[in-house]
């Protein structure tokens, strides 16, 4: 912010356009799909929940985490930044201020942002889910409340309960994607996010999902996943019907993109998790071509149930 208490637009626009250039090749990519006014909006967002989860994790941008990190003390902070990002005030915070430079031109509920920050809560506390259920409500926190929210950057009324619940949905088969292919690297980090109730189904020991006599058994669970990654997907691409032409497309392009990580996953089976899983540049490059092809025809008329989906919590939209 300038001395006199305005935000410095072109100051937070090149800062949020460097962290997703530096966090997320994919969706730095997809972004420049956008009209110029809702893609610099998207990077202020994004911003704001990369530094978060940053802070959460104790890392810069993914990085190695740093000594002595307090994830609760971090979540402390998050809160204490985003209240003030909230009543306008400086934060001292690029990241914050450019949640609140963001929410001068949008109004998002606060329930939508305390939905987010319930899931770097999770995460600081090391939470691991027990159900399906429980591993559908760490996705929609994680992901699904930050497709919430970029839809309502996107134009969507807040009231719109309906393309909400798809906007949750693709964010959820984005979470998803995640999960299936990050299962060595948390495991790495002492971090499972797949459903003990899983474990147990398919008699694998606590803490022993990455042994090697498992892997046949842990390629089952990624395919689960995979699979339900498609379901969410799928409800999230109907969803984007209701958006403008250029975020549909950015929309479209970035499940395409995202989608691909899941279908990769469950193709490679057993041997999953031997090199990371990606979308190369050219499959992006078609991902976005025919992104755009389908929103120049006309829009199918075959409409994807939601039926047998997680759905969100209901908040009071003036929250």
């Amino acid at each position: 912010m300038t001395e006199e208490g305005a935000y410095d637009a072109h100051a937070l626009h090149g800062f949020a356009h460097d962290s997703i250039a530096r966090g997320s090749k994919s969706f730095a990519l997809a972004s420049q799909l956008f009209d110029r006014e809702t893609r610099e909006r998207v990077w202020l967002l994004y911003a704001w929940c990369r530094a978060a989860d940053d802070l959460t994790d104790g890392q810069d941008h993914g990085g190695a985490m740093k000594p002595d990190h307090d994830p609760g003390a971090a979540v402390a902070h998050i809160r204490a930044r985003t209240d003030k990002a909230f009543a306008g005030e400086p934060t001292g915070d690029l990241a914050f201020d450019a949640l609140g430079f963001l929410l001068t031109d949008v109004a998002i509920p606060r329930a939508v942002i305390d939905d987010i920050v319930a899931g770097f809560e999770l995460d600081a506390k090391d939470w691991r889910p027990r159900s399906e259920d429980d591993l559908l409500r760490y996705a929609y926190h994680v992901a699904g409340a930050v497709g919430v929210a970029m839809a309502l950057v996107m134009g969507i009324d807040p009231a719109d309960e309906t393309t909400l619940d798809r906007a949750s949905d693709l964010g959820i088969a984005f979470q998803l994607a995640n999960i299936a292919r990050d299962v060595a690297e948390d495991a790495a980090a002492d971090r499972c996010y797949l459903p003990v109730e899983w474990m147990v189904e398919l008699d694998i020991p606590p803490g022993q999902h990455m042994h090697p006599a498992f892997r046949g058994r842990l390629s089952v669970m990624a395919k689960w996943l995979s699979e339900m990654a498609e379901e969410y997907e799928a409800s999230g691409r109907w969803g984007a019907r209701k958006l403008p032409a250029r975020s549909r497309w950015a929309v479209l392009a970035a499940a395409g993109i995202y989608g691909d990580i899941a279908r990769e996953v469950r193709r490679r089976g057993d041997h999953a998790w031997d090199h990371r899983a990606a979308s190369s540049f050219v499959a992006k490059l078609g991902w976005i071509a025919r992104a755009g092809w389908s929103v120049l025809r006309r829009p199918p008329q075959r409409r994807i149930s939601r039926d047998g989906l997680w759905t969100r919590p209901r908040r009071d939209p003036a929250a």
